[in-house]
């Protein structure tokens, strides 16, 4: 009954607020343009009846194919918004810039409504056809755009939110729209900063396609954001024209548009010649270096990702670098001659064990809390084998969602599955042949692929997705994970057959504050982190000591982060404690007096009543797990850091 009484009303409100010219309109100025858009322009009535237009399905398949390439990049997107917001009744959807929905991830309780109101593929949702709306007033006015139930023009959309975001191509014109649609009765903000995020993404990885062929630096004011969604991007040929840029690129640098930026050459851009670009990138791993732009002198981070036609030897033929193809980048090898350890028994050990099986066709199973260098231990060991000149092909099991690893891993043939590129892509699996394949966090791996796995790395063959024949592959297979496996196959959650198949050779990584030589180490970090930042550094020993004595519960990554900061926020080339902030110094130092803590034994109890009894809660959580932190932590459903600083205070210290 309300329902209609809103429908009702919705006519008279409309027309009440377009004819409203002396007043300020009681709605927000992009709904307003629209509904007087919808009204002078297309002839519409909320209350006319009217149908979803729908294009004839060749034409769908023959846009589809056109936009082949964004539909692949954009789906890996989808489906990681879909998670963001599944439970919630949304759906998420992708158009053309002509509003033709050419995708859609559905939530099964909004399925039928969805498709009630044509919010399915092949329905064009431009103001035209469908009036104000989140996909075609979005297009209308090239901007993100909430329109929120009684917000659409047309009365039969008044159950629906839309939240919507255009997607640019690189010559800042809009090629698409993501939008997320639901029968909220709220208009949420925060799933237009979900819906802004990941059409942003879409956005760079679709300006990194499209001059994979050619020099794009990567850069941004903080160095942390370089290679995030923040990061300007800037294509130029190999004399320094610029070809393109990126939004976020012309907003950090002042320009207004391509064109503007455009008549500038690279070397003009930034005091940096692209060969002194070229060779920290080398060096450094592509992690960012510090420049400074030639306009307002101001300092910036980046690299330059090379072009996946070229040769590195050809851009910087004195760089003694062995190069690696990869299959996401050209990621360049950092030296191999950089030390893994500097003194500690146990990675001293591990080296040794890894020459034994360098070049024996043996597994080897990197175990490891996160951040102890499993994946630098593995690209190590590639380089310095037989296979070290054949592509490193690294794949993160935890991070790509669920339906897509099977076609990441395996390939898939044209046209295997909606938006499937129609030359079908060969797989890591594939693009690994010849040398190693790395896989990332196997524990994360889901169980209805372990046994295809097995059976690939059984046969030494693999057929891709769509496919009949299979395609034979010579790799080497490195895995790496901070889960306790064996727990895992014992709990059902790993397959047993795999886990043997994959530890040949188990080597477990030490955590940081575990280590003898994390003093050295700690030095060769602070001399590494000054180097990539253009500095030759002194660091006293009392900042040295204080970061030796510390935990560390993010190992070697969390310590390298702290270096940075440190380095960046001092002013000089002398560090000292007083450059060590109070967050750092308590967060990063376990202190906030200036006095180094030393760690206690497990045997010392405190005082106070109430820590005491917090005490034998975390010793009883902690021995129940083995003195593993992530476990303990998840069942305290407490952080890895939050744990720390309990122990820290509850003067606990993990048995070695």
């Amino acid at each position: 009954m309300e329902l209609t009484k809103a429908i009702a009303q919705h006519r008279e409100h409309v027309f009440s607020v377009i004819s409203d010219e002396k007043t300020k309109p009681s709605v927000d100025a992009k709904i307003f343009n629209s509904w007087q858009r919808c009204v002078n322009d297309h002839g519409l009535d909320p209350d006319n009846e009217h149908q979803p237009y729908f294009v004839e399905d060749q034409v769908l398949q023959e846009r589809k194919q056109q936009l082949s390439s964004l539909l692949i990049i954009a789906r890996v997107e989808m489906a990681s918004l879909y998670q963001q917001v599944s439970g919630s009744g949304h759906s998420i959807l992708l158009t053309d810039n002509a509003g033709m929905i050419l995708n859609y991830i559905g939530d099964p309780d909004f399925d039928e409504e969805a498709a009630k109101q044509g919010l399915t593929e092949g329905a064009v949702w431009t103001e035209k056809h469908q009036g104000t709306n989140g996909m075609g007033t979005c297009l209308a006015e090239q901007q993100p755009v909430i329109v929120h139930q009684d917000e659409h023009f047309f009365s039969s959309s008044l159950s629906l939110t839309c939240t919507a975001a255009p997607i640019f191509d690189p010559n800042n014109k809009v090629i698409a729209v993501l939008d997320a649609s639901s029968e909220s009765t709220n208009a949420q903000q925060h799933t237009m900063a979900l819906v802004k995020m990941s059409a942003k993404i879409i956005e760079n990885r679709v300006f990194l396609c499209m001059f994979k062929n050619h020099f794009i630096m990567r850069f941004h004011s903080r160095p942390e954001f370089v290679n995030t969604l923040g990061e300007g991007l800037i294509a130029f040929q190999s004399d320094g024209t610029v070809l393109a840029a990126s939004p976020s690129a012309l907003f950090q640098l002042d320009f207004k548009s391509s064109e503007e930026l455009r008549t500038h050459k690279i070397d003009e851009l930034f005091d940096s010649p692209l060969q002194t670009l070229l060779r920290h990138s080398v060096y450094g791993s592509l992690r960012a270096v510090p420049i400074h732009e030639s306009k307002n002198s101001r300092r910036f981070f980046a690299i330059v990702q090379i072009p996946e036609s070229e040769s590195l030897d050809k851009h910087s033929s004195s760089v003694p670098v062995k190069c690696t193809a990869s299959a996401d980048s050209k990621a360049y090898a950092p030296n191999t001659q950089d030390p893994l350890e500097f003194g500690d028994p146990q990675m001293a050990q591990n080296i040794r064990i890894a020459r034994r099986v360098l070049d024996r066709d043996i597994p080897i199973l990197l175990n490891g809390e996160s951040g102890t260098g499993k994946g630098v231990f593995a690209k190590a060991m590639h380089l310095s084998s037989e296979r070290g000149e054949k592509p490193f092909v690294a794949i993160n099991c935890a991070s790509i969602p669920e339906s897509l690893i099977e076609s990441e891993l395996f390939g898939y043939k044209a046209g295997a599955f909606t938006g499937a590129s129609r030359h079908g892509s060969p797989g890591k699996i594939v693009q690994a042949n010849g040398g190693t394949l790395f896989l990332d966090e196997i524990g994360d791996m889901p169980l209805s692929l372990q046994a295809r796995l097995l059976r690939v790395l059984e046969e030494k063959e693999v057929v891709p997705l769509g496919g009949h024949t299979p395609v034979s592959v010579n790799l080497r297979v490195i895995s790496a994970t901070h889960r306790d496996l064996p727990r895992m196959v014992l709990d059902g959650n790993f397959r047993e057959d795999l886990y043997y198949r994959l530890q040949g050779v188990k080597v477990t990584l030490p955590a940081l504050r575990d280590r003898a030589d994390r003093y050295n180490l700690i030095k060769h970090l602070i001399e590494i982190e000054g180097r990539n930042d253009g500095r030759s550094l002194q660091v006293s020993k009392e900042v040295t000591e204080r970061l030796c004595n510390y935990y560390w519960p993010g190992n070697i990554r969390q310590i390298r982060n702290v270096l940075r900061t440190m380095i960046a926020l001092s002013e000089t080339d002398r560090i000292t404690v007083d450059d060590l902030v109070d967050d750092l110094l308590r967060e990063a130092c376990g202190s906030t007096d200036g006095h180094t803590e030393q760690p206690v034994s497990t045997d010392e109890t405190p005082k106070d009543p109430l820590r005491n009894a917090e005490r034998n809660a975390l010793l009883h959580e902690l021995e129940r797990h083995r003195w593993n932190i992530s476990n303990a932590a998840k069942s305290l459903m407490l952080s890895r850091n939050t744990l720390y600083r309990k122990m820290n205070c509850c003067n606990i210290v993990r048995p070695r």
